[in-house]
């Protein structure tokens, strides 16, 4: 019983110690994407990306020095997760290391400091070649060379070394301590967070002539600068705001690349997934390393919209006497469409719509772009595409009065719109006016309606190529 128990002691000590404490360490043993049976890809918004990968490996009983490599240079190390699915019982993990400290000429150099090293100097005269030995100096701003009889700078020749370091790469590799319960292949499952991926959704529209539908296609483009690439991948996207923790230090991101390649794929099957949503790739697709990618999201045809001029006015010129307030003031033009209907009414992630119409001619032309936020089915997405060019109106303060400033200042303001129209066929101008305190319209040329405490509205009909003008006085307590 004493022999078992100091046995199961020692045991216990050499599992808990990390793999380069041992005095015969197990040779190593390496995994690429060839034992590669399964990858899987889940993207967020935030340059996140959550990496699920199945090898088949082929593992001694005991202890095991694995080298992982091919995960993704961007990889958080703290989130790595190994699992054995066949043999989960007495699979154990002891230690973990991601090496990426990839394998370069400076790289290599910087690790044979005070190292020896051969130089080759080939004769261009005759061809034959000679070597010395030199031990590697510096290779701060160049390279300073020490050889038996003198110190030199700059590469007199070629460099040869002994080995490459254990240190070193060729790419980012996890390398992984673990206890196995027996010999034979395995089926082993890493999980990690890692930056590098990303997604975003790009929409293109297009207006029929009368500006009364669109036909609408979602893109969805994916970015890879992660390191590595993802081959034939289950790929999997998350709308909505995932909440994570800052790091203390934050690193400036990449610029994206600009070009993309289109991918010939049906449309995504779409799920909720606790308080986002999910959008499952309906096929396995190879995402390389810097590239960018657009895959089909969504696409529907005919949808009815309703388009609108906006003409937004301003608190601070009811408080005092301005006069004039504006000439050639130009309303915002919007389109707005109910998500629902076929090939719509179901959630879209946030993205840019792109707007185009053809013009008289059949060319295609870009009328303007909006950004969209995470919308869910059967609301509303209204776009701002510009301003009008062919409507116009002059805003003038006619009239200001002060009554009383104790206990309340109480003001009385007039007020003369006059939009003009340049357009063949009559258009609708919506007026909003943002007016502050206790308001009360004493009179006005056309009814306002008051969508809330603050605001009064008017729907102004302009005839074509005439002049519509509206006029109201109104009395501020505030």
């Amino acid at each position: 019983m004493l022999k078992t128990l100091c046995a199961s002691s020692l045991m216990l000590m050499l599992w808990s110690m990390p793999f380069h404490g041992f005095a015969n360490q197990p040779e190593e043993k390496v995994t690429t994407v060839h034992d590669q049976k399964q990858v899987s890809v889940t993207i967020y918004n935030e340059d996140l990306a959550l990496i699920k990968e199945l090898r088949d490996i082929p593992l001694n009983k005991g202890m095991n020095h694995l080298a992982w490599r091919e995960v993704s240079a961007r990889i958080r190390p703290e989130t790595a997760l190994l699992r054995n699915l066949q043999q989960p019982t007495g699979f154990r993990l002891l230690e973990q290391n991601f090496d990426f400290d990839l394998l370069t000429p400076h790289k290599l150099l910087e690790k044979y400091l005070g190292r020896t090293v051969t130089i080759l100097h080939t004769n261009p005269a005759t061809g034959v070649e000679t070597s010395e030995s030199a031990v590697v100096l510096s290779t701060n701003e160049g390279i300073v060379l020490q050889f038996e009889d003198r110190i030199e700078t700059g590469t007199p020749g070629r460099i040869a070394f002994p080995g490459v370091p254990d240190q070193l790469r060729d790419r980012p590799t996890l390398t992984l301590a673990l206890v196995n319960p027996r010999a034979g292949k395995h089926q082993l499952e890493l999980s990690y967070l890692t930056a590098g991926l990303s997604w975003q959704a790009d929409y293109v529209a297009e207006l029929n002539a009368d500006d009364s539908q669109l036909d609408l296609n979602g893109l969805v483009t994916l970015v890879n600068r992660s390191g590595i690439a993802y081959r034939n991948a289950r790929m999997q996207l998350v709308a909505g705001d995932v909440h994570l923790v800052q790091p203390e230090t934050r690193y400036s991101r990449k610029m994206m690349a600009m070009a993309a390649e289109a991918a010939d794929l049906p449309q995504m099957r779409e799920e909720a997934l606790f308080e986002y949503h999910l959008y499952t790739l309906s096929a396995p697709t190879t995402l390389a390393d810097n590239q960018t990618k657009q895959v089909a999201l969504m696409s529907a045809t005919a949808i009815p919209l309703h388009k609108e001029f906006l003409l937004h006015g301003a608190s601070h010129y009811y408080a005092g006497k301005v006069g004039e307030i504006g000439r050639q003031l130009k309303p915002a033009v919007y389109i707005q469409f109910d998500n629902q209907g076929e090939g719509l009414g179901v959630p879209l992630p946030r993205g840019v719509v792109r707007v185009y119409k053809h013009d008289t001619q059949g060319h295609t032309q870009f009328v303007g772009e909006d950004r969209i936020d995470h919308t869910a089915k059967n609301d509303q997405v209204r776009l701002k595409l510009g301003s009008a060019f062919d409507i116009t109106a002059d805003k003038i303060q006619t009239d200001f009065q002060r009554l009383t400033t104790t206990p309340q200042n109480v003001a009385e303001s007039a007020y003369r719109i006059a939009i003009r129209n340049a357009h063949r066929e009559a258009v609708t101008v919506r007026l909003q006016e943002p007016i502050p305190g206790d308001w009360t319209m004493l009179a006005e040329s056309l009814p306002h309606t008051k969508p809330s405490a603050n605001l009064a509205e008017w729907q102004v009909t302009v005839p074509a190529n005439q002049e519509t003008e509206l006029t109201y006085r109104v009395r501020v307590k505030y």
